[in-house]
């Protein structure tokens, strides 16, 4: 019996005396009313203009953690701070069980939640495949030279973007992710080098300045969007210009890189980004206790997942790679593809059908997710060494996707985050009937400069969405056409014919919805939909 009560007490003593991580967080900014007098001291012209433009007022959780709380917990027995959060008001530690809960009695100290939920009262980065290089040729009557990269962007009518000079300028996308040598000196970003478009980044792993460093996954991500070789690879937002922040520690799998992701989105935050895109998410850790459940998937659990909600509502758009465990025994997401406010990015084939590896919804709440999808398998990219490939994983479909998602907010610059996000969504082709394997489907940027067929340019109709009324242009040479509108369910609800020189027709008797309309006259019949906002 005294061996069995010694090996209990070992037990004990190994598990309050080893290394836990932990979140502390504080109740109190007590200079917080002197950054919001001096909002200048927090965030960058940039920054405030962002908020101003989207009416976005400042908040406690725009000024920076108390300095002396910090440096008291710096200072307590045993304790490392591994990140730090102004937006959630809190640091994540490291420490023994004692030495944590030891925190707790400081007045300044509000809780402490352990990353291992048992002591409260499989995984991010997933793997992809790279495929050989290919040298297949996709027919294109585009303008750029898009090469194989041509189809991962004819699925999302991107080219009518680009066709109108939409290619992000202007827009500054940051990319956390892993690593990304060589992207200062590969051929297919000499684009973004020779015209300033890499404005900075940082390593907040290592701690230091040098991002060009790390695995090579932030690189071929950065490559969907900014890269430019042309007749092989040409990236969604050429123009956009890119921080590039590393907050992912390949070699293992711990819950502090959520505690980094935040902190890296809080200083993307401060330097007036327009769009967050990060293909990593959280699931399980090496340590098991710390791993995600899927309960966990609600979007107000996981710290990554409220850090990238809070980051939405300064007004950034953050898209997010919904994960590849599609074929895992545990299919659902992880965060922070799970925030209700996230842009979670699925993966098609490029005949549009779903990946098999694509992580699946419902978020744990019931929420539809994914939101959209895009082409992740066979994925052109380029690698370190400048080499054009294909790869597969929604680390690819996702920045494809916010590449787009800059050029549609340079073509509507007024417009809020919320605005930019509905009109992605609405344009996507199951926004009536969604489902949790491809969310509300695959968008239709053409459609969000109100132009549904671009094989013929001498047809247009916008705009769509329509409140009031719809215009069809068509050639001149035509002296009337009949235009139907059908609902969903068949029924005619407008007949009318117009004219090339008045070619309006009144939706505003229709309710908000989805129709058809055939368009029909003598050499021309077109078909297509409209949405009744």
């Amino acid at each position: 019996m005294k061996i069995n009560y010694l090996f209990f007490f070992l037990l004990i003593s190994t598990a309050m005396f080893s290394q836990e991580d932990a979140w502390v967080y504080f109740n109190a900014k007590p200079n917080a009313q002197t950054y919001l007098d001096s909002p200048s001291l927090m965030l960058s012209q940039r920054a405030l203009d962002r908020r101003t433009n989207q009416n976005i007022a400042l908040s406690f959780s725009d000024a920076p953690l108390e300095t002396i709380y910090i440096d008291q917990i710096k200072s307590s027995t045993g304790i490392t701070v591994m990140a730090q959060s102004k937006w959630l008001n809190a640091l994540h530690i490291r420490g023994t069980q004692v030495n944590i809960l030891a925190l707790k009695s400081i007045s300044f100290v509000d809780k402490v939640i352990f990353a291992n939920k048992a002591l409260n009262t499989t995984s991010k980065k997933v793997r992809e495949n790279q495929i050989v290089k290919t040298n297949d040729k996709l027919e294109t009557t585009i303008d750029y030279a898009y090469g194989t990269s041509a189809n991962q962007i004819q699925m999302l009518n991107g080219q009518v973007l680009h066709q109108q000079n939409y290619t992000g300028s202007g827009k500054i996308i940051a990319v956390l992710d892993a690593g990304f040598p060589n992207v200062n000196t590969a051929q297919p970003f000499q684009n973004l080098i020779n015209n300033n478009r890499i404005l900075g980044g940082y390593d907040f792993v290592s701690r230091n300045t040098n991002f060009y460093a790390g695995d090579d996954h932030g690189t071929m991500v950065l490559s969907t969007m900014g890269g430019y070789k042309e007749n092989a690879l040409i990236g969604t937002a050429p123009d956009a210009s890119y921080y590039l922040f590393i907050t992912e520690n390949d070699a293992s799998e711990n819950p502090v890189e959520e505690s980094l992701w935040v902190e890296a989105a809080e200083k993307a935050d401060s330097l007036g980004v327009d769009i967050i895109t990060t293909s990593l998410g959280y699931f399980g850790y090496d340590n098991a206790n710390y791993s995600h459940t899927y309960s966990d998937m609600n979007g107000i659990t996981n710290f990554i997942s409220r850090g990238a909600e809070i980051a939405f509502s300064k007004g950034i758009i953050v898209v997010a790679s919904a994960g590849n465990e599609g074929n895992q025994t545990e299919k659902h997401i992880g965060g922070p593809a799970d925030a209700v406010s996230v842009i979670t990015v699925g993966a098609v084939t490029a005949a549009k059908v779903r990946s098999s590896f694509s992580s699946i919804g419902p978020s744990y709440d019931g929420r539809i997710k994914p939101d959209v999808m895009a082409q992740g398998t066979a994925a052109v990219v380029s690698n370190t060494s400048g080499n054009i490939v294909t790869i597969n994983g929604t680390s690819f479909s996702c920045p494809i996707m916010a590449g787009m998602i800059a050029c549609l907010w340079q073509a509507f610059p007024t417009k809020t985050n919320q605005e930019i996000r509905d009109m992605v969504i609405q344009s996507s082709d199951k926004y009536l009937t969604p489902d949790n394997n491809y969310g509300y489907g695959i968008p239709n940027f053409g459609t969000t400069l109100g132009i549904t067929t671009f094989e013929n340019k001498d047809f247009i109709v916008y705009p769509n969405p329509a409140k009031t009324s719809i215009s069809f242009l068509f050639s001149n040479e035509i002296n009337d056409a009949l235009v139907s509108i059908y609902s969903i369910l068949g029924q005619k609800v407008i007949d009318k014919k117009i004219t090339s020189q008045n070619p309006n027709l009144s939706v505003e008797s229709l309710k908000s919805g989805l129709y058809f309309y055939i368009f029909d006259t003598d050499g021309l019949h077109k078909t297509g939909k409209i949405i009744k906002q």
